[in-house]
């Protein structure tokens, strides 16, 4: 047995079962999961149970799961840099998707299957990403809440740091707190609209559906505000990085001439750091005017290389994939460092027919890196969303085997899960992890 399977009681106990080895769920479907595709639970992960859940474990004498009525399902939440691999296994007495109300569905969160090994808990994940940077010890609150006081103090009737203390000290943004801590990758947020619904939108939600992680932003920053926080980051911080496109935003491209006004003032006041936007892809045209004002680099979101699956989360509104692509195309054309924000899901981006998508994808456009992030979502809701076809997991070959086999396929593409300071392109730093070094032919 590779690992046991953890239960939550009634009273909210959590213990593991001897008798059954840790299940986890691929697509719609329950299957056991084995040691390769677990890691010792790093430090800052959240385990919790899912609330009206049945725990479903698999039953190794049997070759078959077995839900169990008394206990609950227990889940993890990871810190950022790991790619889970497995959905936890969980039965609903009402059936899948259970019948929800408003707000009922599980918050905005990416849900992976943990167990224990007899001396640990250990999730379904791999790590993806070597950076720190998400670790819990770099962020107590202690040494950031008065930074934080002070930098407001010192901003009085700026909006945009108003709006970052808030994200810092109430929605606990790591990015927001870097900015505070002068370090790594801050935020630009500027956005108040977006031309995308997707399902799983952690800045704007409708009434019927689960509640958004934090409110949007709700005006456009000037450019001196913008540039009251990027510029001195720039110029003061090593590796210092400033990005559009934040979670608390929409689309950064909708005030594109805002953006391209901005980055262009802060070229003309320091040469230093990385310029970088976080984007959905929508508008091209619009990407290249903001490339040419001095951007470094961009980050394109999709949850698949394949339309049918990207209409289904995405729900555009006044533009196709086909425009997503372009933006891909163009990005690399203007010379940017360009990579993908592939929203992953256990049993959907691991199909065959969605393996071969991203790697034409990757091939034909030359893009320089892909970011295995977890999409953030309610297992239940995402698959009610796609066509049924798409959610079986049929013939799945693993998150972990998409990473090896991407990182084998092209050796110089660079995967994880944060973005790089400029310093970094073109040096894949996936490199130091050994199952990419494995899949390289290095190690």
């Amino acid at each position: 047995m590779s690992a046991r399977l953890l239960v939550c009681d009634a009273d909210g106990r959590i213990y593991d079962r001897p008798d059954l080895a840790l299940a986890g769920q691929v697509g719609d479907r329950w299957v056991p999961v084995t040691a390769d595709d677990l890691v010792p639970v790093p430090e800052g992960t959240k385990v919790f149970f899912l609330p009206g859940s049945r725990a479903v474990g698999w039953d190794e004498g049997r070759g078959r799961p077995r839900t169990l009525k008394r206990v609950r399902a227990v889940a993890a939440l990871l810190q950022a840099g790991y790619t889970r691999t497995h959905l936890p296994a969980a039965a609903y007495p009402k059936g899948t998707p259970p019948k929800r109300g408003c707000h009922d569905y599980l918050p905005l969160w990416a849900y992976a299957a943990v167990g224990w090994d007899g001396d640990r808990m250990v999730a379904a994940a791999f790590r993806s990403d070597p950076m720190t940077h998400s670790e819990t010890h770099h962020y107590d609150d202690r040494q950031i809440a008065p930074r934080v006081e002070a930098r407001v103090a010192r901003h009085a009737g700026n909006r945009l740091v108003r709006h970052l203390a808030r994200c810092a000290l109430e929605y606990h943004c790591f990015a927001a707190k870097n900015w505070f801590m002068e370090r790594w990758e801050a935020p630009l947020p500027a956005a108040p609209s977006c031309n995308a619904r997707c399902v799983g939108c952690i800045s704007l939600q409708p009434a019927d559906c689960c509640p958004a992680s934090q409110d949007r932003i709700g005006f456009v920053p000037t450019v001196d505000e913008l540039c009251a926080v990027a510029v001195p980051h720039l110029e003061r911080v090593p590796r210092g990085i400033v990005s559009f496109g934040q979670g608390c935003e929409g689309e950064p491209l909708t005030v594109a001439n805002r953006l391209a006004e901005a980055v262009a003032r802060f070229r003309d006041r320091t040469g230093k750091g990385t310029i970088h936007l976080n984007t959905n892809g929508s508008l091209p045209d619009a990407l290249v005017r903001v490339a040419r004002a001095g951007l470094d680099s961009v980050r394109i979101s999709l949850n698949s290389a394949r339309a049918e699956t990207y209409d289904a989360y995405y729900r555009p509104r006044g533009y196709r994939f086909d425009d997503v692509v372009a933006s891909v195309r163009a990005a690399v054309d203007a010379g940017l460092y360009t990579a993908l924000n592939l929203l992953v899901f256990p049993g959907v981006n691991d199909r065959p027919e969605e393996v071969d998508a991203l790697e034409r994808l990757i091939g034909e456009t030359g893009l320089h890196m892909v970011h295995l992030r977890n999409l953030s979502i309610d297992p239940a809701l995402y698959l009610g969303h796609l066509p049924p076809r798409l959610r079986s997991g049929a013939g799945a070959i693993g998150l972990r085997n998409l990473a090896v086999r991407l990182k084998r396929r092209f050796p110089r593409l660079d995967l994880g899960y944060f973005n790089r300071p400029r310093e970094a392109f073109g040096a894949p730093v996936v490199d130091a992890l050994g199952w990419a070094r494995e899949a390289a032919g290095k190690g």
